[in-house]
């Protein structure tokens, strides 16, 4: 497999889950303490030379739910990180609308934007996204759904006519218009949330990058970082198939927490830090390990990870109920100790 270091820097980003809940021990009690915090975190982790500040997107949950006003508050307060999502869940969205909103936040952070969209992860609701008006049509389903929708916003973000002229309010002209604003180089900062190979290979049919899931709902028997490397391969080769002229970019997440201190064992000394395998909506899936341990053998055992390797970006999820604080503490000693290890060098 080709090295991406060769031809693209390794970056590093946090990727929070925005949880809320007022329960013993919980930082972010409300959803204001969620969205500020979230924002406080981001200013961090810029100061740290941490690369990208990334939220997840869940609703009917306490969790963060619209990225939009939470991204253009953390670019306001930053200058040179990364500012996404991993992942929109394309199913509730109005793909007009959206392409509005996320133009006009990646114009105020002058092209930071990093959209990571895809079908959605398993969630608590009942057809949710039917809630917000978008039921599927007779013999479609919810990824059809989310991929007619990410297909409009694809197009309206790239300038393409989606409506016409009123001839009554344009002297009699019909032409045909795009939605404004437009942001240019958006369309290459959009990125599919991909648990399979198959769908691996989609997405760079269609020009984006891969997020590659934390989760992928296939299992062949060999190990998560393995599979999710056959995944990255394959869609490397698409990509090159497919004749697209830019670098592709290519994300894996992993939970990361270094055991320094008496305050991280009592939190996570008892993580087994093993592969898990399990059914999810009736598929065998894999989900990956998490790494916890002291910082010299975390470095080791990521240098190992051949996903890792293979991505040009790495998403650290934090434990973001545990406050700024905590997390900036988990971050710095990830950049000083760890991040090194995988060929991590700070931003100049």
């Amino acid at each position: 497999m080709s090295e991406p270091g060769a031809h693209m820097r390794k970056r590093i980003g946090f990727l929070s889950f925005g949880h809320w809940q007022p329960i013993p021990g919980s930082q972010v009690r409300t959803a204001r303490d969620a969205l500020v915090q979230s924002v406080e975190l981001a200013v961090a982790a810029e100061e740290l030379g941490v690369d990208g500040a990334y939220v997840r997107v869940h609703h009917f949950a306490r969790q963060l739910a619209s990225p939009f006003p939470l991204l253009a508050a953390m670019a306001a307060r930053t200058s040179r990180i990364e500012v996404g999502t991993g992942v929109i869940d394309m199913r509730y969205e109005n793909p007009l609308y959206m392409a509005e909103e996320a133009a006009a936040t990646d114009l105020l952070s002058d092209g930071r934007l990093q959209l990571g969209v895809s079908r959605g992860s398993p969630e608590t609701v009942l057809r949710g996204s039917e809630a917000f008006g978008y039921v599927p049509a007779e013999g479609s389903d919810d990824g059809a759904v989310a991929r007619e929708h990410t297909g409009l916003f694809l197009s309206a973000i790239s300038g393409a006519a989606v409506a016409r002229t009123d001839p009554r309010m344009s002297g009699g002209v019909s032409s045909r218009l795009a939605v404004q604003p437009q942001s240019p180089g958006l369309r290459d900062r959009i990125w599919w949330g991909s648990g399979t190979r198959a769908t691996a290979i989609w997405t760079a049919e269609q020009g984006m990058n891969l997020m590659s899931s934390t989760l992928l709902s296939e299992d062949t028997g060999v190990p998560f970082d393995e599979l999710q490397a056959e995944q990255i391969s394959r869609y490397r080769a698409a990509w090159a198939d497919a004749g697209w002229e830019r670098q592709p970019r290519v994300s894996v997440s992993r939970s990361v927490m270094p055991i320094t201190s008496d305050l991280d064992r009592q939190y996570f000394g008892k993580e087994t830090g093993e592969d898990q395998v399990g059914y999810l909506e009736g598929a065998r899936s894999r989900f990956g390990k998490g790494y916890v341990g002291e910082p010299d053998r975390l470095a080791e055992e990521l240098a190992k990870d051949v996903a890792v390797r293979e991505a040009d970006t790495l998403l650290l999820t934090v434990p973001n109920m545990l406050g700024v604080e905590y997390n900036v503490h988990l971050l710095e000693t990830i950049v000083a100790h760890v991040a090194p290890a995988i060929g991590w060098t700070r931003a100049e």
